[in-house]
């Protein structure tokens, strides 16, 4: 049975009923067919919110929705209550920003020249590059950290430096919204969780509202205060990542057994898988009988 939209946790309920975007009873989908029906949901303000879930359960597809990407086919996505729809796409640009999954450039493009492109929605036809632009590509760069590589071809970067300077792009734009699709994909474990601590350090400095893609359900936990688990295009679990992280949930979304501890560090849940058939490994099983 697919499962329905549920409402999100209700310790929410007030902060997300005044939250700046939102989706209301959307459909979306591509070629004739939904992917997503009757989806409601409310990101939180300021908060860092990740959204997981098997392959092709709707999650890039959602994300696309909320960054006017994707319109939707009933229902609306609304930003400051106002439908994306009855807005303009320069306003909407200065208001959120979306970093798309594999993002490409054309050869031999610089850091910086990527940056600038952030400045388009702010600039006028007249009025190019002023001082104000140039502030905010500085700013930009010295946020990531990639400052010294300004002048550098994006093509000769690692890929953890060029997902900075994508980031770096986004924070140029100078939106208080930040959609991110998979922003750690193709990236050792190294280089994702440097991109994390870079989106939660500008969450925590600047209160960026953070929404993420994400397909490490350990790694989401660990950096978002808000998770929103889907499965055949609705949501099945939304809330804090202890809500949504249970070993419950893990079998009801993937169909994976698995354990959920608690990491020493920073006492978020943490994901350690057993296997996927109906039984679970009774070696496994006898192994983490003690955590």
């Amino acid at each position: 049975m697919t499962p329905q939209p549920t409402p999100v946790m209700r310790t929410d309920a007030h902060p997300l009923a005044r939250a700046r975007l939102k989706a209301e009873n959307i459909s979306l989908g591509y070629d004739g067919a939904d992917i997503i029906q009757n989806l409601s949901l409310a990101i939180p303000d300021g908060k860092i919110t990740s959204i997981i879930g098997p392959n092709g359960c709707g999650k890039s597809t959602l994300l696309r929705g909320l960054g006017r990407l994707l319109t939707p086919r009933a229902g609306q996505m609304t930003l400051d209550g106002i439908p994306l729809a009855a807005q303009s796409t320069r306003h909407i640009a200065t208001q959120l920003s979306v970093l798309p999954q594999a993002p490409t450039a054309p050869s031999g493009l610089t850091v910086a020249d990527l940056v600038s492109r952030g400045r388009h929605p702010r600039q006028k036809w007249y009025q190019q590059f002023s001082v104000p632009d140039h502030t905010a590509i500085t700013d930009a760069l010295q946020a990531t950290d990639i400052s010294d590589h300004a002048d550098t071809p994006l093509d000769d970067l690692s890929g953890g430096q060029q997902q900075r300077a994508w980031i770096s792009m986004t924070l140029a734009q100078e939106t208080e919204i930040i959609l991110l699709d998979e922003p750690t994909t193709y990236l050792d474990l190294a280089h994702q969780v440097d991109v994390l601590e870079l989106v939660q350090r500008l969450n925590h400095t600047h209160h960026h509202t953070v929404v993420m893609v994400l397909h490490d359900i350990s790694l989401a936990a660990r950096y978002s205060d808000h998770m929103v688990a889907m499965k055949n295009g609705a949501i099945v679990a939304a809330g804090t990542p202890h809500d949504v992280v249970t070993a419950q949930r893990l079998k009801e979304i993937f169909g994976l057994n698995a354990h959920v501890v608690t990491e020493p560090t920073q006492g978020r849940p943490h994901v350690i898988p057993l296997g996927t058939s109906g039984t679970m490994n009774p070696l496994l099983e006898t192994e983490m009988a003690g955590y």
